[in-house]
């Protein structure tokens, strides 16, 4: 009988992606995806460890995964539990201590091994742990065939950050800097608008550092890969996250000239308009430096939207450092960020530091930074009523006879349409907004 997977996901675009590529695994090893989570075999938790209290969420859901184990146990049925993601790897042999009911903890570069751990610990009726960080590529061992994603899909292209912010916890939980090959991504793209994909985001911890080889041996940029894919017929959109300042360069800024597949957005973090607050994170570069690549963009493509990522709160801010990252907001305009309380991550440096911020001034910051944001999405989402923007739809929408989608600038758009425009790039003139929508009729 077929074996039913269950497997919920966490956190950013990269862990949807990795999702998709465990249940493309063991489907070769006779799994079939389920939605029921009662009728599982087995229940991978991917996980996420940039939030607050990541690793506690964890644990609660473990806990309830542990009633559900027990009741099939009683029936004469097996249920295997995974913890897989960024928490496994940084609570490590921790979580057999505090949820000895999981089977199999592995982690973000080691997840190519479950069908080999599922298998020993189903034998042995023992547990298993992978927290390596392996010199081969996970890539390799992974199915080159992918499930299909439907019309926009993510494809993985690097791993890893060397930057160690001093917030972060990505260089320990995904390692080094990795980048596939040309030659390996080109293939999977391919596989992917074969299935019926139109638009593919390129993915990355820090998607500009990208330097693979072709099949010269010859190291690439993220701009040349973006050349080659482009040449892809039925691949009609190409977008690219997540980038680090450090690594905008200018062939990569002008391509947003140049090639009409590259889409018109750029999701770029800055953190903080503070330079003291930016120096205390190690992000290596400057506000300053920061609008000057926001100006190099909007110099190569005037119309380009940016979206970006803001803590507040971060230990030793002040009045003045929060006031800065205002100001740096007012002068950008940005049509979506994200933004977020500093919650202190163990075992990165600025967990240890002494001069950290009351809460309730961290959530009146919060609340300030979010109004200003949300009044600039606002403002850019009404500049787009008496506009026509391309929409590629991929959904009904909430209501009867309703088609929702994205237009080139990531924004969601929906329309009064038939059922048979989904799948294709169609013009729709807006109309008026609704929330955080566009609302538009088709052209």
């Amino acid at each position: 009988m077929t074996k039913k997977l269950y497997i919920k996901t966490y956190g950013c675009q990269m862990n949807v992606y990795d999702s998709n590529k465990m249940l493309d695994l063991l489907r070769v090893f006779g799994y079939a995806q389920t939605d029921n989570i009662q009728e599982a075999n087995l229940v991978i938790i991917n996980t996420c460890h940039i939030r607050e209290k990541a690793a506690e969420r964890v644990y609660s859901e473990l806990g309830k995964l542990k009633e559900l184990k027990d009741k099939r146990k009683a029936l004469g049925l097996q249920m295997l539990i995974v913890l897989a993601g960024c928490v496994s790897q940084a609570e490590g042999d921790e979580v057999f201590v505090r949820a000895p009911y999981v089977d199999v903890v592995v982690g973000p570069q080691t997840y190519h091994n479950l069908p080999e751990l599922i298998t020993k610990v189903s034998r042995e009726n023992n547990i298993a742990l992978d927290l390596d960080f392996p010199v081969i590529s996970k890539f390799d061992s992974l199915p080159e065939v992918s499930s299909p994603q439907g019309y926009s899909a993510f494809l993985t292209i690097q791993e890893g950050c060397d930057k160690f912010c001093k917030f972060c916890c990505v260089p320990y939980t995904r390692g080094a800097e990795y980048s596939r090959g040309l030659s390996e991504i080109y293939r999977e793209a391919l596989g992917l608008v074969t299935q019926g994909a139109m638009e593919i985001t390129l993915l990355g911890q820090n998607v500009s550092a990208y330097h693979g080889l072709d099949d010269n041996k010859k190291e690439i940029n993220i701009a040349d890969l973006i050349r080659h894919l482009a040449k892809i017929p039925k691949l009609h959109r190409i977008r690219y996250t997540t980038s680090h300042p450090n690594d905008m360069f200018d062939d990569l800024i002008e391509l947003h000239k140049h090639e009409p597949k590259l889409m018109p957005c750029l999701h770029l973090p800055v953190q903080s308009g503070s330079d003291k607050i930016l120096k205390n994170m190690n992000r290596q570069h400057t506000a300053k430096q920061y609008l000057e690549i926001i100006e190099k963009y909007r110099a190569a493509s005037p119309d380009i939207l940016f979206s970006s990522d803001f803590i507040v709160g971060y230990p030793g801010e002040s009045d003045q450092d929060f006031e800065d990252t205002m100001e740096l907001v007012r002068k950008v305009k940005f049509s979506l960020a994200y933004s977020f309380k500093y919650s202190m991550r163990p075992g990165t440096p600025a967990a240890a530091f002494e001069d950290q911020i009351p809460e309730e001034v961290k959530v009146e910051r919060l609340a300030r930074l979010q109004a200003l944001l949300f009044e600039q999405q606002t403002q850019i989402n009404q500049q787009a009523i008496g506009r026509t923007c391309l929409v590629m739809f991929e959904k009904t929408g909430k209501y009867l006879g309703q088609i929702l989608g994205k237009n080139e600038y990531g924004q969601v758009v929906c329309a009064l349409g038939s059922l048979d425009n989904i799948g294709k790039i169609l013009p729709v003139k807006v109309h008026k907004i609704s929330g955080t929508t566009l609302v538009g009729d088709l052209m």
